[in-house]
This record gives C-alpha cells, structure tokens and sequence, in this order.
C-alpha cells in the first residue's frame, strides 16, 4: 500500500510539474492547478509611437491544449490591426491556464 502510494504521489508531482506549454505558457508565472491573471508588458516605445490616450483596445490571443497543440496569433500586430492602433499607450497580458489542459494567453493592447 505504501508502494502504491508513493508512485502516484511520484506520478502526481511528474504530471503537476510536466506539463509542458499548457502549464508555463506565461512570462510572469504559473498555477499548476488553475492562473488567471493580468500582467503589464514592459517597453512599450519599441512597439512604435507611443501616445497619451486610449481610445481604442485591440486584443489576440493562442490556445494551447495539453501543451501538444497551440494555435492562434498573439502578436502586438495583430491586436493593433484588430482596433485599428497605430499608436500604443501600454500593453497587458492575461493568462488562463487549468490544470495544464487547456491554457490562453491574451496580449492586450490600449492605444488610439
């Protein structure tokens, strides 16, 4: 019994901490049984002119399932072509991830 014990307690931590894209799909941090969180994304000036307002919000955003398949585009491209942004005032990221099956990663961009 205690066999049985520790090689699911081994399999547990293994699966826990294995999870692959699903599981550490963000920069800043992740759960391993359920994240979801809003992050800011630094340099914001190398995404090109900045402005002052932000009157327009362009978001995209990927999937990853079992950290086997990812799809999508999260680019800053493609949220700003989204909201039709030209300039950036500041960029965010949120994360969803449960259990490492299914995870989202949002870029979220606020400009005009």
């Amino acid at each position: 019994m205690k066999r049985l014990f520790l090689v699911s307690a081994v399999a547990f931590l293994c699966l826990a901490t294995m999870t692959g894209c699903a599981g550490f799909i963000a920069m800043g941090g992740a759960g391993s049984i359920y994240a979801d969180y809003r992050t800011p994304m630094a340099a914001t000036a190398y995404y090109g002119p900045t402005t002052g307002s932000t009157t327009k919000v362009g978001e995209a955003s990927l999937t990853s399932v079992l950290g086997i398949v990812c799809i999508g585009d999260a680019s800053l491209d493609a949220a700003m072509k989204k909201a039709g942004i030209t300039k950036v005032h500041h960029i965010d990221q949120r994360v969803t991830n449960i259990l490492g099956i299914i995870a989202t990663y949002n870029v979220v961009v606020y400009g005009e």
